[in-house]
């Protein structure tokens, strides 16, 4: 039998990831996220041990099933992240003009204003004169001289103190690094060992980076969905390439932080509509990312320009927005949840969430394709209809109603553990879980029984079903049935 207690509480449609940290690792303070609107948890691999992750992990897992929830757990690879050295004593002053030269052989902590070290075997082989080296995401800014062997010589063109271990990229992207470092390699398979829901690939260059993110997993034995972090230049390059990048995986990550560094701060608005647009054209969820509420690391309340990032991302249709620092090692982590939920509803109550014209006039490639967006379409013509209910194998059919907007509740029904964590990133969806018997005989009695709890529904009112004559076999939706309550 299912549960007959679950209520669908949290009414927003655009999901919330949060950071797990020092200040959100505990099971109460996860499970408060929980309450109040958190579906995803980000493991960040750059910083912690294998060992404080997988206590965060085992956190998350003992929060969500207290609450009888569903949540999807991300695990972001830390990527070639290239950083400068340890500099003596906190740091020096930079003046524009001045020259500072940053070189490999220098000691890694002999930092000062005669040189810098840094670790990384390609940046020299990148670098050229003229081109433009961003530290400290952006707040310091050095133009190259001059290239020799691993030495290069730089002017400040921008900035006033440099301090350690500042993070350096190169503007307008063609940093020659892989995407995978032995590091991630590691972390990868800590993440495949843990059963995690999503794996974030940081700083790909290219689709291939993708396809080989997506082997390697393969040969771990590893279904792991990935997601693509697009913080290169080289990536948003076209729409071509923005294209490859969203087909080469399972979703995205617009990283407006590092993506920002390369492409300049005045692009990145831009570029996060197209991406946005094209994922939800190309069914894949997409998440917006960096700074969403940075002004709550250590204030009870945002900025209203922070404010209207959070309703932005609403309104472009991004899947979900993720929180960093906030979440991690905010002083206000729960609060910060809070305000971004109470964000996302009140933005989803304008009619531009709600109403779509989205795939009205393209042709569709498979059946269940065909039955989710028929569903969709019923769903908002018909008003009688007051929930939508998706029995589900491996998800497709609820990523795909997803893409459609809409103001009713749609729930994602599924026998899988795996499968309902991860639609619990796609927008509007709510997974619940359906004993595997009741998938068998699509006891749709039963079905409408429980959601008669889990959303408010009255006698007369309509629920729209959709499953699969083929039970236990992933793409085989094919029925859509429209149940009056009784």
């Amino acid at each position: 039998m299912m549960k007959e207690n679950y209520k669908i509480k949290n009414l927003n449609r655009t999901k919330i990831v949060a950071t797990v940290g020092p200040a959100s690792g505990s099971i109460d303070v996860l499970e408060k996220m929980i309450a109040n609107g958190c579906s995803v948890f980000r493991i960040n691999f750059s910083h912690g041990s294998h060992e404080s992750h997988g206590q965060s992990i085992s956190n998350i897992r003992t929060a969500a099933k207290n609450l009888s929830q569903h949540v999807a757990i991300l695990g972001d690879l830390q990527g070639p992240k290239i950083r400068i050295g340890a500099i003596k004593g906190d740091g020096f002053p930079l003046e524009v003009g001045q020259p500072l030269l940053l070189d490999s052989g220098i000691p890694d902590a002999d930092g000062s204003p005669d040189g810098v070290s840094y670790l990384c075997d390609t940046l020299a082989a990148s670098c050229s004169p003229g081109r433009v080296l961003m530290l400290d995401d952006g707040r310091v800014q050095l133009e190259v001289v001059s290239v020799t062997g691993n030495a290069i010589s730089t002017k400040v063109i921008a900035g006033s103190k440099l301090s350690s271990r500042k993070g350096l990229n190169l503007q307008g992207g063609g940093l020659a690094e892989d995407a995978l470092t032995p590091k991630d390699l590691k972390d990868m398979a800590f993440a495949a060992k843990q059963n995690l829901d999503y794996i974030c690939v940081s700083f790909p260059a290219s689709a291939a980076d993708m396809l080989d993110a997506r082997d390697k997993l393969d040969a771990l034995g590893c279904d792991t969905k990935l997601i693509a972090k697009l913080e290169r230049a080289e990536v948003v390059a076209s729409e071509t390439v923005i294209d490859e990048m969203i087909d080469s995986c399972d979703g995205v990550m617009v990283a407006r932080g590092d993506l920002a560094v390369e492409v300049g701060f005045e692009a990145v608005t831009s570029y996060q509509k197209q991406i946005v647009a094209r994922s939800r054209v190309l069914n894949k969820p997409v998440i917006v990312a960096t700074q969403m509420m940075e002004s709550m690391i250590d204030s009870p309340v945002p900025t209203r320009a922070e404010v209207s990032d959070v309703a932005n991302a609403v309104f472009d249709y991004a899947d979900a927005v993720m929180l960093s620092a906030e979440s991690a090692v905010g002083a206000y982590p729960v609060e910060t949840i809070k305000t971004v939920y109470n964000v996302i509803v009140a933005t989803e109550k304008h009619v531009l969430t709600q109403v779509s014209k989205h795939r009205v006039e393209i042709e569709f490639d498979y059946v269940d394709e065909s039955i989710a967006m028929a569903t969709m379409y019923l769903a908002n013509h018909f008003k009688k209809v007051k929930a939508i209910v998706c029995l589900t194998e491996s998800g497709s059919t609820a990523l795909w109603m997803s893409r459609i907007k809409t103001h009713l509740p749609l729930v994602a029904m599924s026998p899988k553990e795996s499968t309902l964590n991860r639609t619990a990133l796609y927008k509007g969806v709510r997974p619940a879980h359906l004993p595997q018997e009741s998938d068998d005989e699509t006891q749709l009695d039963e079905v409408l029984k429980f959601m008669r709890c889990a959303v408010d529904l009255e006698e007369g009112d309509h629920v729209v079903v959709t499953y699969g004559d083929v039970v236990g076999v992933d793409g085989h939706t094919n029925t859509l049935k429209v149940l009056e309550v009784k």
